[in-house]
């Protein structure tokens, strides 16, 4: 069953400021009748957007190919035998 939006505030004041009308999940609603109006709160401000944390920082070229050769030492990358080895003698060394 297809969920339908009401229509926008269709009050003919200026008040209601057809204008502004905002999509909600409750439907098209002008400021006065925002689900935060209904509520008897202040308008919200708008924000900056997501959070800094929400994508990840990608890790330096030094720390993915230390990951990297890691994976590929332990077996849990696949690789051709002479990288699997090449990078099992790189741990080694770097491990000491």
């Amino acid at each position: 069953m297809k969920r339908r939006l009401s229509p926008p505030c269709q009050t003919p004041e200026p008040r209601h400021s057809l204008t502004r009308a905002r999509l909600y999940p409750s439907g098209w609603e002008c400021d006065r009748h925002a689900p935060w109006a209904r509520k008897g709160l202040p308008e919200p401000l708008p924000g900056p957007g997501w959070p800094s944390a929400a994508w990840t920082t990608p890790a330096g070229q030094g720390v993915a190919s230390l990951i990297d050769e890691r994976a590929i030492a332990r077996g849990k990358r696949r690789a051709s035998q002479t990288d699997y080895r090449a990078a099992q003698a790189a741990v080694t060394s770097k491990g000491r």
